[in-house]
């Protein structure tokens, strides 16, 4: 098979920058189209006044060895941190270790409650919730109905925007399937170093020291110096396509030849870009998928304010804020010497109340939360930036399968060399780590990889991805939505969205 002469890469966040690095360390210099100004997509990170603010907090840990040499191999070394990872959960003025620690969350809940939570796991052991297929009923069985509503219940129903009993167990399955009252006693009396056997406890994890959009605004470079081009604010509006594919891309005035199209916007998208449309039933269930969105209010405080975690979960139902990073524990680099900057984060949907807010008035509402939270006291926030990021997580209602199905079954057999990669692209929950993958071997099946990889086997293992090294496995395609994503019944998100409008 000889090598195509010109390839499209729509979107330069991971997978799309990964997949024209692959291309063009092959001798196939890409032109990759990104609608913003911005590379790294999601994973970008955004700089204002000097402050560099990281979007969603990206741990550069994965199972994948390829991916991990790919980051070393376009960033040195020396650009990375090894940084501790800290994670707590804050609860009525008090703060808990994240994962549950037996002696830290007894200590801090008082004698009496601590005895209630005891005895609530106890009951559930001899009564068990007789509906486990949901988040609810599956953290109750585990933890016992009082811990479950204490450190599970609120952050949950933050992202997701719909009550617990509506979401379904796998994404707890998958995040903290080996974690229990029991197994955090005995984590807590024998504890073992760096503990990747049970989910989500690694100790220690790398870190561009400028952020992770530093790894893409180097990749960008990489690509260009292969030959290829990254033009920004160019967003995809059409893509020509005749019998056998596609065979050009349509950005304002200007028009791409494509032998093939490496696409990470958001498949529903990609599917109404097509030229000619895609039949009724396609269209249909491109504009079927759904997606939850998310904002970060950048405060600007004392370092006297500052924390050790990278984040905290915000469990007290109180308040709008679901999480709260502190760049600076990520790395000294993003903020200024004797301040630091919090990350407060909202889970919104596109259009709804904390959506169209001025940025003065979310800047507002986070110093308000903060000193709510007594996390910050006093008239001390010296700078405010607001930063929205739309379809942020892809949520999977009861009808996301099909609609994703019908896609793909329309795009193998219209447009083959079509391929949607990342996050959006695909409609799954991935991470960065197994974005990237499913350009590489996207990469490696537009230069002639035989048999073909199946990019759509990615980041279907039932484990969660920092829990233990170990290979992926080749679970089939269609077995599992991704890393701790739930699937979310219609009737529910429908009714997230009526409230947000």
């Amino acid at each position: 098979m000889s090598k195509p002469d010109s390839v499209v890469v729509i979107g330069a966040g991971p997978a799309g920058l990964t997949a024209a690095y692959e291309l063009g360390k092959a001798g196939v210099p890409a032109t990759v189209l990104e609608a913003s100004d911005t590379v790294g997509g999601i994973s970008q990170t955004v700089e204002r006044d000097g402050w560099r603010f990281d979007i969603g907090g990206h741990r550069f840990f994965t199972k994948v060895p390829e991916v991990e040499a790919l980051w070393h191999e376009i960033l040195p070394d020396e650009e990375f941190l090894l940084r501790p990872r800290m994670s707590r959960i804050y609860y009525r003025g008090k703060l808990f270790d994240y994962p549950l620690k037996a002696s830290n969350a007894l200590g801090n809940l008082g004698v009496l409650e601590a005895i209630k939570c005891v005895l609530s796991y106890v009951m559930v052991r001899i009564r068990p919730p007789k509906d486990q297929s949901n988040f609810e009923g599956w953290v109750a069985a585990r933890f016992g109905w009082r811990l479950y509503r204490i450190f599970f219940k609120t952050y949950t129903e933050k992202v997701w925007g719909v009550p617990a009993t509506e979401i379904q167990a796998d994404s707890a399955a998958q995040r903290i399937k080996n974690l229990s009252l029991f197994s955090a006693v005995l984590n807590a009396l024998l504890p073992k170093r760096n503990q990747k056997d049970i989910a989500s406890l690694i100790e220690e994890f790398q870190y561009p020291k400028l952020g992770p959009g530093l790894m893409w605004e180097r990749c960008r470079d990489h690509v260009e110096g292969l030959g290829g081009e990254v033009l920004m604010q160019t967003p995809v509006e059409r893509i020509e396509r005749s019998e056998g594919g596609a065979v050009a891309v349509r950005a304002g005035a200007q028009r791409f030849a494509a032998d093939h199209v490496v696409s990470s916007m958001p498949i529903g998208q990609l599917v109404r870009a097509m030229d000619p449309p895609a039949p009724a039933e396609v269209l249909a269930a491109a504009d079927d998928l759904r997606y939850r969105d998310f904002l970060t209010v950048a405060l600007v405080v004392p370092e006297s304010f500052s924390f050790p975690d990278n984040w905290i979960y915000i469990h007290s139902p109180g308040v709008r804020v679901g999480r709260i990073q502190n760049f600076g524990s990520w790395s000294p680099y993003l903020v200024k010497d004797g301040r630091t900057c919090l990350g407060l984060e909202y889970f919104v949907n596109e259009g709804d109340e904390l959506w169209t807010m001025s940025d003065d008035e979310l800047v507002a509402l986070g110093q308000k939360e903060l000193a709510e939270l007594n996390l910050v006291t006093g008239d001390v926030v010296e700078q405010g930036f607001v930063v929205r990021m739309p379809k942020a997580y892809p949520v999977y209602d009861e009808h996301y399968k099909r609609n994703v199905d019908v896609i793909r079954g329309w795009l193998a057999e219209a447009v083959p060399n079509v391929h949607p990669v990342g996050r959006n692209g695909m409609h799954r929950y991935n991470n960065q780590d197994h974005s990237m993958f499913t350009a590489m071997l996207t990469a490696k099946n537009i230069l002639g990889a035989s048999p073909a990889h199946d990019i759509w086997s990615v980041n279907v293992e039932e484990d969660y991805h920092e829990e233990q090294q170990t290979p992926l496995k080749p679970y089939p395609s269609d077995s599992r939505t991704g890393r701790d994503a739930p699937i979310i019944p219609r009737s529910a998100s429908q009714r997230s969205d009526e409230r947000a409008a």
